[in-house]
């Protein structure tokens, strides 16, 4: 596996990133999208960003249209309708896929750091059936909204499904857990 902390990574204003600067810190990376049905997500991650910043975490959303396209906006569309509608302040990066074999480095490798992912995935893939979408099969990412925790140390500590709202127990106990640490 590579070091995902030296991946070149993209702000959604342009400006260049790495997880390295981000060291230190716990961080929730989140494939996020503006018109999916777990779209409301945004409010729940951002008050885990306000909540837990000043204990070191960060929320780190990656827009994605790899899923029913429902992230059709350019990124300045993105930042517009994210603070208009949700008052992100966490830190956002330019749109790129998540899935298939176009994804970005990051995902490839924490897709490949933890092939699985933690949550109601069968529930939600027949949920999406019903609405003629076919979501991914582990290891790809899912749908919008699945999460990745990011230990202190730089290591993949937890995959949770697009369902796994950011209030959700399990998910909370596991960053204040990497807070802790």
């Amino acid at each position: 596996m590579a070091d995902i902390a030296a991946i070149p990574l993209t702000r959604i204003d342009g400006s260049a990133d790495t997880l390295a600067n981000h060291k230190g810190n716990v961080l929730l990376v989140v494939n996020v999208a503006s018109k999916c049905g777990l779209t409301p997500q945004y409010e729940g991650l951002e008050k885990l960003y306000t909540e837990y910043k000043d204990q070191g975490l960060e929320v780190l959303g990656f827009p994605a249209n790899d899923f029913g396209a429902q992230e059709p906006g350019t990124d300045e569309e993105i930042v517009a309708f994210c603070s208009a509608n949700y008052g992100v302040s966490f830190p956002m990066f330019t749109k790129a896929d998540v899935s298939g074999a176009n994804k970005q480095p990051l995902y490839a490798e924490l897709i490949q750091a933890v092939p699985t992912k933690q949550g109601d995935v069968d529930g939600m893939k027949e949920r999406f059936k019903g609405y003629g979408m076919t979501p991914n099969d582990d290891p790809e990412v899912l749908w919008n909204f699945e999460k990745f925790l990011i230990g202190k140390d730089g290591q993949v500590a937890g995959r949770f499904a697009p369902a796994m709202t950011p209030d959700d127990p399990a998910l909370v106990k596991a960053i204040e857990k990497e807070l802790a640490k």
